[in-house]
């Protein structure tokens, strides 16, 4: 029988009420999948704990579309994070769960190798739906009590004695007593509201001694910017008194490595289908205003191909639908003032993104001026009418990449994530690329648009996150852990912020606050030995010694003298990537596909001994890179200029290409140039086998 709305609100009403009766060992603020693995972690050892969520579906992003796991290397994904991966396999080895489509024509994508997972076999894609239901699953095996749609007073709602919170109140009155609290959410309203520092924005690189953090300006990482496009940010083209279209700012950009208070854009991971039986068109939404897309009429319109690049497959026949090109569902510049704003104001942000992008894809699929073959095709796609069924088929969960950052105990900055400085106390790893999506739009001095913010760096393998990450300063708050809005820069946010690191830290957070309540201890005094070994036994991977990615090949284990792009003598401007299947060691290096000509890479090798060698440059293959990139071998007596098309497929060992086989002495150089190409330069190595 199906309960009456009224009814079901009044049970609510007295679940909370009676909840706000009794104090509770753990409090958590949040409704996220880092506040599902905590409290499943507090029930596991004995506590009583209660979730305090503003929203009304768990799970945060990982049930609101975000499917197509961001994941780095997998083997340093333990605990209860890794569970969740083993329960979605689980949910897809029944019959019942493949609706749309047969079990076997969808295949093994997204699964762990029995080799790499043992009994416990994962699978990292899903459906928003089949997450949501291994969440509540959780909640109901633990007998963990939820209260939903329950907002943090942030004016008031804090109670403290000391440092010490005494107590949380939400907008409705209740009041929810603790010993221990875990603020889960994406933006850090408990942490905020309870006094801790924190940051908003970009810092300076000077702050802490980084390289890639505050303004970018004359970076241009992975695809999503416009390059050489040379587009006119003006409605006439080349006309500024004509006025600047929409979403392009006029507000000058900053200078490289400056702070500012600028966040990197947010969008929906939006989940469509071309299932016929179960699509619903793109809706129109309200608000509908098509020059809003006149810029991406114009990146269109020069023949650019990359519209679908990111409609990621999840099972059902459908997808896990991210930003990708230089003008996509990043809502760039529009969500500057949201980690702070108001409950109303975040709304019509949030409502503000989802008419930006639901109005785009109402764009592409129905203005006349949108190429027809792009038109036809998006016009088999649409909303899934099984999904988000409570809230229009649109997710719940705007992606909330970055918000407030604590500035706690310890900061995590890319200096370790990168090796450069040691992470004392690990409680949990990362291997995510450092990757922030742009921050603004803005126009060049050359009268151009261009996007700025946006970065890729490797961290050459996984990385260890302190302790001292997840608690405020001494004095700042003795029984409150942050494991989502952690203390971490800009750019170190940029890798920590995957969904099954927020599981991970979650359940260390949670592991923590109980030592804390058995110990009677604040939670900066924690004894790490007492958390490491709790920890250990909980299946979290704390270090790790294997290879830096599971698809980087070891340099050692190749035939023949082998240099990689790290120990080449590079000029000019270089980023670091690792997104293809295979590469040497832990990453390759790309020129941005900009600063045509002012960009080279040498690659020395002193040879055994002298004679015949085969050469072999080793590339990342894409449809984006250059055809006609220019090396030089210089050789015994002579040199060779050979052209390489990197957008064709390597065939030597799935690595690389042979440029030739030359007579060499005991020292061999090998140029890669920029000059004149016309796509992205890679180069991931060269390597001399002996004939």
């Amino acid at each position: 029988m199906r309960v009456p709305t009224c009814l079901f609100a009044l049970l609510s009403f007295n679940l909370a009420v009676q909840a706000a009766t009794s104090e509770h060992d753990v409090v958590i603020y949040g409704g996220t999948c880092a506040a599902i693995t905590s409290a499943v972690q507090v029930k596991k050892m004995g506590k009583s704990v209660i979730i305090v969520s503003p929203d009304k579906h768990l799970g945060g992003l990982s049930s609101g579309g975000l499917g197509y796991t961001d994941t780095g290397n997998k083997a340093v994904i333990g605990g209860l994070s890794r569970e969740f991966y083993h329960r979605i396999f689980m949910h897809y080895q029944k019959d019942e769960s493949w609706v749309q489509q047969k079990k076997d024509e969808y295949g093994n994508k997204g699964q762990g190798t029995p080799a790499m997972d043992g009994e416990n076999r994962t699978m990292w894609i899903f459906e928003p739906s089949a997450a949501e239901k291994i969440f509540e699953a959780w909640i109901k095996e633990n007998d963990i009590t939820v209260v939903r749609d329950a907002w943090l007073d942030r004016a008031k709602g804090v109670k403290k004695e000391g440092d010490k919170i005494v107590a949380i109140t939400t907008l409705d009155g209740n009041t929810y007593a603790g010993k221990m609290f875990i603020d889960t959410t994406y933006e850090g309203d408990l942490m905020a509201a309870a006094g801790v520092d924190y940051h908003v924005g970009r810092e300076a690189n000077s702050v802490y001694g980084e390289e890639h953090n505050g303004v970018q300006v004359g970076i241009l990482h992975h695809h999503h910017h416009f390059g050489d496009m040379k587009m006119s940010p003006y409605k006439i083209p080349g006309d500024p008194k004509s006025g600047v279209l929409a979403r392009i700012s006029t507000e000058p950009p900053g200078n490289k490595g400056e702070g500012d208070k600028r966040v990197q854009a947010y969008c929906f991971r939006s989940c469509y289908t071309n299932d016929p039986s179960n699509r619903i068109p793109f809706p129109k939404p309200e608000g509908y205003d098509a020059s809003q897309y006149e810029l991406l009429l114009r990146v269109l319109q020069t023949g650019w191909d990359g519209f679908f690049n990111k409609f990621d497959p999840v099972p059902n026949h459908k997808t896990d639908t991210n930003n990708h090109g230089p003008f996509s569902f990043d809502n760039i510049g529009y969500n500057y003032d949201y980690p702070e704003a108001s409950y109303e104001r975040r709304k019509e942000i949030i409502e503000e993104h989802r008419i930006y992008q639901q109005g785009l894809m109402w764009f592409v699929a129905n203005d006349p001026r949108v190429p027809k073959k792009l038109q036809e095709e998006l016009n088999t796609w649409g909303l899934p009418k099984d999904e988000f069924t409570d809230n229009g088929n649109w997710s719940h969960q705007l992606y909330i990449r970055e918000a407030r950052r604590m500035i706690g105990h310890f900061v995590m900055t890319e200096n370790e994530l990168r090796k450069m400085k040691p992470t004392p106390d690990s409680v949990g790893m990362g291997s995510y690329t450092i990757d922030s999506h742009n921050v603004q739009r803005y126009i060049t001095p050359e009268g151009h648009v261009q996007n700025e913010g946006d970065i890729g760096v490797s961290t050459n393998g996984p990385y260890a996150i302190a302790y001292g990450s997840l608690v405020p300063k001494e004095g700042q708050g003795s029984n409150l852990l942050v494991p989502v809005a952690m203390s971490a820069s800009h750019i170190a946010y940029g890798s920590i912020r995957m969904e099954p690191v927020f599981m991970i830290l979650g359940q260390s957070a949670a592991s923590a606050a109980v030592i804390a309540i058995d110990d009677g201890l604040a939670v900066q005094k924690v004894p790490y030995a007492k958390l490491r070994e709790q920890l250990v036994k909980d299946g979290q991977i704390l270090e790790y010694s294997g290879p830096s990615s599971s698809r980087g090949v070891d340099p050692k284990s190749m035939k023949g003298i082998v240099i990689d792009d790290t120990q080449a003598i590079k000029t000019g401007s270089w980023a670091r990537g690792a997104a293809a299947k295979k590469f040497i060691s832990d990453g390759y290096s790309h020129d941005g596909n900009t600063g045509k000509g002012q960009s080279s890479a040498t690659f020395r090798a002193q040879l055994p001994k002298a004679g015949k060698y085969e050469v072999i440059l080793a590339y990342a293959p894409n449809n984006n890179r250059a055809s006609n990139v220019p090396v030089t071998i210089k050789y015994q007596g002579g040199e060779a200029k050979v052209t390489v098309n990197q957008k064709k497929d390597v065939d030597v060992d799935g690595l690389g290409v042979s440029l030739g086989t030359f007579e060499f002495g005991a020292d061999s150089e090998v140029i890669i140039s920029t000059e004149g190409t016309d796509g992205y330069v890679v180069v991931d190595g060269v390597q001399w086998i002996a004939k």
